[in-house]
């Protein structure tokens, strides 16, 4: 893919494979969560060789992945502090479903949106990692009560990751141009214009 050497830079590489890392991990733990999960699941073992297999993998990918996340938190925390503008933003998200994003006000280098889908995802990564502390019975011998709950809580939490990954990557595709910041770390100035003016004006001082 040909890019104009005037696009602007949205993500570094190093920021870019710490995404890939905690998008491949939840990937991977979804299936073989989802396997455990109910028996129509269960052939997922199959991808990892096996239940036995896939019980042993599971929490250990969910290591890489909850380490992964954390990197990533600190990396973007900052710059997804809710502000009036993000406010206003949310009260106006059925003209932008619509499609008309016209009267949008203008954001930074995240929308209203996107922050709230990272503090919901960074809240349900703590209760998925703690809960998968409670229940890795291999390394932690916990009371049974505690187990179970975690367990509840971990299912719970897994639930509405999967829900708010699937409106995430709803989102980067219906949202052209968007994409293309996570393969190749740029977007055009068009794309930067039109839905982040705030960090164009920023990154362009125009």
């Amino acid at each position: 893919m040909i890019r104009d050497p005037k696009d602007l830079k949205r993500y570094t590489a190093s920021e870019r494979a710490n995404h890939w890392v905690v998008g491949i991990s939840f990937i991977l733990l979804g299936l073989s969560g989802l396997a455990f999960f109910h028996p129509a699941f269960f052939p997922l073992t199959q991808l990892f060789g096996g239940p036995v297999w896939t019980r042993i993998l599971h929490p250990y990918l969910g290591v890489i992945m909850a380490l992964a996340f954390v990197v990533m938190f600190f990396r973007f925390k900052h710059l997804n502090k809710m502000t009036p503008a993000d406010k206003e933003w949310l009260s106006k998200v059925d003209q932008m479903v619509d499609g008309d994003d016209h009267n949008m006000p203008e954001q930074g280098k995240y929308n209203g949106g996107q922050k709230v889908m990272f503090w919901a995802l960074a809240i349900s990564m703590l209760l998925m990692t703690l809960s998968g502390i409670v229940i890795w019975r291999a390394w932690f011998d916990l009371p049974v009560d505690i187990v179970r709950l975690g367990a509840v809580v971990h299912a719970a939490a897994g639930a509405v990751m999967i829900g708010l990954i699937m409106v995430h990557v709803y989102a980067a595709i219906w949202v052209k141009g968007t994409i293309r910041a996570m393969w190749y770390g740029t977007v055009t100035r068009a794309w930067a214009k039109q839905h982040h003016r705030g960090w164009y004006r920023q990154v362009t001082g125009k």
